[in-house]
């Protein structure tokens, strides 16, 4: 039986009809890659029918696979296991298919942005969960394993953090880009749900450019108000009330008297200037100093 731990090394992804068959052993033959699609496709119309995961037997299981309980404990320690390793298997999958919009530059992301154009990567990330549709609409859904949606976040964050972080200037922003990035992944996986949800009524192109869209869309511009935000003072400011702000509960940590991250003493003195005197020309003074 196939272990559950995701490992390149010791198993592999296996594919039928370009969907995820869920995470096999090298030696699985076709006979046991077709019983494991089938216990995974009955999952998911168990899921759709019970409403709750929970509630999905190995009984219930075997009868709408037409296999034996039997044939379901040779291949499964439990339902848990089943789920466990269709998640594990999708997981090893989209992490290639993460690489190209990993990889895209903010210049490419600007001219996509500005011609209506999706993000370079994004129709390959939702065509990847319109084919395994049928089976991971369930699991993410309401009556699915609330876990998964975590786990892809997990995910996307560890393929694209790394990345995000190229030219960044991280002074004063380490707080608020962790935050960042937690908001914005989680924000992009659950519109992908919901598309899942509502039976993926628009093809690919579209919700790629929808995707691309709402990274960039502020409240404001919903409204036909724009709000703008000087993000280097805003770290600053942050930075400034970090510090200056006791931590009183317990085992909370502090931030060192002498500072954190590169922030000078100058720096948090900007950054605690009122509201008006903190603009764009005072951030681009400051980035200036630190240049010279």
């Amino acid at each position: 039986m196939a272990k559950s731990a995701v490992s390149t090394r010791q198993g592999a992804v296996t594919r039928q009809a370009g969907t995820c068959a869920c995470y096999v052993g090298e030696s699985a033959d076709p006979r046991s890659m077709r019983t494991r699609i089938a216990l995974r496709d009955a999952l998911a119309r168990e899921i759709e029918e019970t409403g709750d995961l929970t509630k999905v037997t190995v009984s219930a299981l075997a009868l709408r696979s037409g296999l034996t309980r039997r044939t379901f404990y040779s291949h499964f320690k439990d339902i848990p296991d089943l789920v466990g390793q269709i998640e594990d298997g999708v997981l090893v999958e989209l992490r290639p298919v993460l690489s190209c919009l990993v990889s895209t530059n903010l210049a490419e992301v600007e001219r996509a942005v500005k011609s209506y154009e999706p993000c370079p990567g994004a129709i390959e990330v939702l065509r990847f969960f319109r084919d395994r549709g049928s089976y991971l609409g369930p699991l993410l859904g309401d009556g699915g394993d609330p876990a998964f949606s975590e786990k892809l976040i997990r995910v996307v964050c560890d393929e694209v953090a790394g990345r995000a972080k190229e030219g960044l200037e991280l002074e004063g922003l380490e707080t608020l880009f962790d935050y960042y990035l937690t908001y914005t992944v989680s924000a992009l996986v659950g519109t992908i749900v919901r598309w899942l949800q509502l039976g993926m009524r628009e093809d690919e192109q579209v919700m790629a450019r929808v995707l691309t869209m709402l990274v960039f869309v502020r409240p404001g511009d919903l409204y036909g108000k724009e709000i703008d935000i000087d993000v280097p003072a805003f770290g600053l400011a942050l930075y400034a009330r970090l510090i200056a702000t006791p931590r009183t509960r317990e085992g909370a940590a502090t931030v060192p008297a002498g500072g954190h991250g590169g922030v000078d003493a100058a720096s948090v003195a900007r950054a605690t200037e009122p509201a008006s005197a903190a603009t764009p020309a005072s951030a681009a003074a400051h980035a200036a100093s630190r240049a010279s």
